[in-house]
């Protein structure tokens, strides 16, 4: 007989249903299995037996449930869980034995879940619509992201159905059960300060039934004990400062592990699957890192990991991302310090597959790592088009689906230009000044109002192209000329962030811009071949300040850190000395992106109004956006440089046109398809202009 561990908690057999009926719904931890499906008592399996087990996991969705872009009002079929569901459902198929997991920043990402946390949220006793999906395709458990904290702590033990022991909340025994996913959330490494124990469960241990094969090649069903480890990153505690500061605290994610694995095989687990929301960094280790999964590798009974957060793939045989190219990371076979590893990439596009192999030998199992592989598979497939979708999930989200569309849709002002980030990297701030202008006009009213001592120092500005090619062709700001509703203010401003004013020198502000240019890479006048301008840095620490006073240069010929010239306000050259105050957000002000001098002690105001209210409230304000007062004001240019070879860089297909009429006449189309697969053209840009 051939048992199934799949779809979640549900345990199912193709030949005993007709005679036994459904069989049992397993807890989240603990087992009922009917003994006369068992062709082989625990007892007698012989040494030798063998399973595969596949670890199935899903990252980063970010409430991407749809094939659908609701800043564009348009389907996008690159994304949405409801293509990795039928890429779910086919590995169910094809393997015996599955368990399905989430890596984290699940509940935040898109209008739908802005919608469901701030405009209308959810009661609760009405389950968080991405765990709706995700209790409909039978997720066996998850964890924790870093966006998971975005919209605080409150809201997340809602939307979770769990109690915080937190200074900032409740007694336990008064918070009310609220609906949560139906499967367990684990999360070791954040702590309650005033309980001092984590707020989710650091762990959970599955008690599953394995369909496996005998050393004669009988088919048996044996039990296994599966324990699940959640980690998130430290970083939280100065991305979400506002919220969990003196709230939580963080461990580091060996730390945690060293204490809780050894705890969970006391307990009886055979198997340990970490799930770490971050990627892999080899620089010295520290408990506060991003990125700890390296090490997380290297503690002692971990058998795979889940890993998340940098929003790539892993393994690929073909990438070039540095951290899969460190010593001890194997991107063909898929492990990290010999343990198999999977990065499902982001919004949906992929579906992590890592095929345990499985021994049994005296009485438990154990993997065995030289017969384990990974993958990651894509929801495009091989020919361009896309695995078709799993149209459970759009019926089961469809109100709502239907209720953000109709938010987003809400006019709040026009413009007469479009306002893109396509060509942001060369220099086009259309979709930039406009959300400078709203912080900086902001801050400047809360310190007359409120903040007379700063009175006198000029305000600035800072953000960036949130949108910026990382995902595709597809993935840029783009707001029509015409209307612009509430959909495009989210396109403009992505992130759920709130304001902060931050008070700098100007020696801090130029090592501030210094930081931002670490997007471009070094480029060598004299070299003939062609030199790609826009570095690994993202698009979303690119940040430029867009102001008719302020002026600046970046000098990509230099070395990271010496690429700032010229700086001037008002015509003048700034001194080290001077002071300004910079409009941002709780991320940046806070330590978000690793920018010299920002972490937190600089702030003079940390607003609880959103970064987009802001926006949309100033363009109500504005009414009318006009190009020549609200987007063409580009404070920086590149230093003049004349190239012997071609500076190059990606965008959207035959936007030429768009660029000239934004002011950007140095850049031309030289290839269509960067052949990259998304969607992306290769431009030139002539620095010498």
């Amino acid at each position: 007989m051939r048992l199934m561990l799949m779809r979640g908690k549900r345990l199912r057999t193709r030949s005993a249903i007709g005679t036994l009926g459904a069989l049992s719904t397993l807890g989240a931890i603990g087992m009922t299995a009917c003994s006369s499906s068992i062709d082989t008592p625990p007892a007698q399996v012989a040494n030798g037996t063998t399973a595969t087990l596949a670890l199935l996991e899903t990252t980063d969705i970010h409430t991407n449930l749809l094939s659908y872009d609701y800043y564009k009002l348009a389907e996008d079929k690159s994304l949405g869980l409801e293509r990795t569901a039928t890429l779910i459902a086919a590995a169910r198929k094809e393997f015996p034995n599955t368990m399905l997991l989430d890596d984290g920043d699940t509940i935040q990402g898109t209008a739908l879940a802005d919608y469901q946390a701030q405009v209308a949220p959810v009661d609760c006793k009405t389950t968080l619509g991405v765990y709706k999906v995700m209790n409909l395709l039978k997720y066996d458990a998850g964890t924790i992201g870093n966006h998971e904290f975005n919209y605080g702590l409150p809201f997340l033990a809602q939307v979770t159905g769990s109690a915080f022991d937190v200074p900032n909340m409740s007694p336990v025994a008064s918070q009310p059960a609220c609906a949560g996913p139906n499967f367990p959330l684990v999360l070791s490494n954040v702590l309650g300060a005033k309980s001092q124990q984590p707020i989710f469960k650091p762990y959970t241990i599955l008690e599953r039934t394995l369909s496996a094969t005998t050393p004669d090649g009988k088919t048996v069903t044996v039990p296994v004990k599966v324990g699940v480890i959640g980690f998130t990153p430290p970083a939280i505690m100065a991305w979400d400062k506002r919220w969990l500061d003196r709230n939580v605290y963080t461990q580091g994610l060996v730390e945690s592990a060293a204490k809780y694995v050894p705890e969970m095989k006391a307990k009886g687990a055979q198997i340990i699957v970490a799930m770490s929301h971050g990627g892999l960094d080899n620089s010295t280790y520290s408990p506060s890192m991003e990125n700890g999964s390296y090490y997380l590798s290297k503690v002692a009974g971990i058998d795979a990991m889940l890993i998340g957060h940098s929003h790539q793939v892993f393994p690929d045989k073909n990438s070039t991302v540095a951290q899969f190219n460190l010593p001890g990371v194997d991107k063909v076979k898929g492990t990290v310090n010999g343990v198999p590893t999977v990065m499902a990439n982001f919004w949906g596009k992929h579906l992590g597959v890592i095929k345990l192999a499985l021994n049994y030998t005296n009485g438990t199992w154990t993997v065995d790592r030289s017969a384990s592989t990974a993958e990651a598979r894509s929801i495009q497939n091989a020919d361009k088009t896309y695995v078709t979708v799993d149209p459970a999930i759009s019926q089961a989200i469809a109100a709502e689906h239907a209720a953000t569309i109709n938010y987003v849709k809400t006019p709040v002002g026009t413009t007469d230009f479009r306002m893109t980030t396509y060509f942001a990297d060369v220099g086009d701030v259309s979709a930039i000044e406009i959300v400078n202008q709203a912080q900086a006009a902001y801050v400047q009213d809360y310190i007359a109002a409120n903040l007379p001592q700063y009175a006198g120092l000029p305000v600035l500005s800072v953000s960036a192209p949130f949108k910026s090619g990382f995902g595709g062709g597809n993935d840029f700001t783009d707001v029509a000329q015409g209307n612009v509703a509430i959909n495009n203010a989210a396109d403009l401003y992505l992130y759920p962030n709130t304001i902060y004013a931050v008070k700098v020198t100007g020696a801090e502000l130029k090592a501030w811009l210094e930081t931002a240019a670490q997007r471009f890479n070094k480029i060598d006048p004299a070299n003939t071949a062609a030199q790609a301008l826009v570095s690994t840095y993202p698009g979303y620490n690119f940040d430029m300040i867009t102001s008719k006073d302020f002026s600046y240069e970046i000098d990509v010929t230099q070395a990271v850190g010496s690429r700032i010239r010229d700086l001037k306000y008002q015509g003048a050259a700034i001194s080290d000395t001077q002071s300004f105050i910079v409009a941002t957000n709780n991320y940046r002000a806070s330590g978000g992106g690793n920018f010299p001098g920002l972490d937190g002690s600089k702030t003079i105001y940390a607003s609880p109004d959103a970064s987009r209210d802001v926006l949309i409230a100033y363009i109500k304000k504005v009414q009318a956006i006009k190009a020549a007062s609200n987007g063409s004001d580009r404070s920086w240019h590149f230093t003049k440089v004349a190239t012997t070879g071609p500076v190059t860089f990606t965008s959207a297909p035959n936007l030429v046109a768009l660029a000239q009429a934004d002011g950007i006449a140095n850049v031309s189309q030289i290839k269509a398809d960067d052949g990259s697969g998304k969607g992306l053209a290769v431009y030139s840009v002539d620095l010498s202009q």
